[in-house]
């Protein structure tokens, strides 16, 4: 079951908000979580339809700190640091029609977002596999970062170029074996 483009139907639809556009960004494979403090948390759930070839794209449904329920799909296109992004707000009934095609393709985390530098730090703990993942977008793949204190020592090793922590792949295989050769 695919999920087309147009926009949301189903009981209490909104016209469809669609962004397009570049994502630039670097993740890093934490040792654990760190102190955020009173970072903005939000519980996400999501789910990757298949596709003709491949994914079909990705279903969230994220719980804000109000309460309040927000679910988009997703695609991505590409590999690495920069990935083209063009995502979707669906109304709950379109994303309820589509959940069950995520079977066995889901995954479950915790978001924190905590600004630093003048970026967002985003720090995925994820609650179904023992993983936490750190990333930032950037506003170009040759902006400088820097590493929160905070962030620093607890950072394995990056893996922005490493496909086997993409949410998809984890959705599907797993969390991945880390002795594996990359």
């Amino acid at each position: 079951m695919g999920c087309a483009w147009g926009a949301a139907g189903g009981r209490g639809a909104r016209t469809a908000r669609v962004s397009e556009s570049l994502e630039v960004e670097r993740v890093f494979l934490l040792r654990g979580m760190p102190d955020v403090g009173a970072a903005e948390r939000w519980s996400i759930e999501q789910g990757y339809i298949a596709g003709e070839q491949g994914v079909g794209g990705r279903l969230r449904r994220t719980t804000m700190p109000d309460g309040s329920l927000v679910h988009h799909h997703t695609q991505k296109q590409g590999v690495g640091l920069v990935r083209m992004e063009r995502e979707r707000t669906i109304s709950r009934d379109v994303f309820d029609a589509q959940w069950g095609s995520t079977v066995g393709r889901r995954i479950r985390k915790v978001r924190h977002r905590v600004p630093f530098g003048g970026l967002l730090w985003e720090i995925d703990q994820f609650t179904d596999m023992p993983l936490v993942l750190a990333e930032v977008e950037l506003p170009s793949e040759h902006h400088p970062l820097q590493i929160p204190p905070w962030l620093e020592h607890l950072i394995r090793r990056e893996v922005t170029e490493d496909g086997r922590y993409r949410n998809f792949m984890l959705a599907v295989h797993g969390l991945p074996d880390e002795s594996a050769t990359r």
